[in-house]
């Protein structure tokens, strides 16, 4: 996260208004909800997840049980029982 000097980038009415709130702490002023955008959807890496996990169900669909699929996936036993049980498509 950047620092960024109120005085440089607001009028002084709003940092007047602002002071009657909060003075000399750090204040975290989040992003609109239309500019966030879901972790991974930058960088394609929820794509990446979102098509590994509908592998792993298809495989359980097909008979491997959760220990092979936790072995061949490098994870646990526990996550692969949250993947093929979740009701998520």
């Amino acid at each position: 996260m950047k620092y960024m000097n109120a005085k440089k980038v607001l009028p002084e009415k709003l940092i007047l208004e602002i002071q009657k709130y909060i003075q000399g702490e750090t204040l975290y002023i989040p992003k609109q909800e239309t500019k966030h955008q879901k972790w991974g959807s930058a960088s394609g890496g929820r794509q990446m997840l979102d098509r590994r996990n509908r592998e792993i169900k298809d495989a359980f669909i097909r008979g491997s049980n959760i220990q092979q699929l936790a072995a061949e996936y490098y994870l646990s036993t526990e996550t692969i029982k949250k993947i093929v049980y979740s009701h998520k498509k």
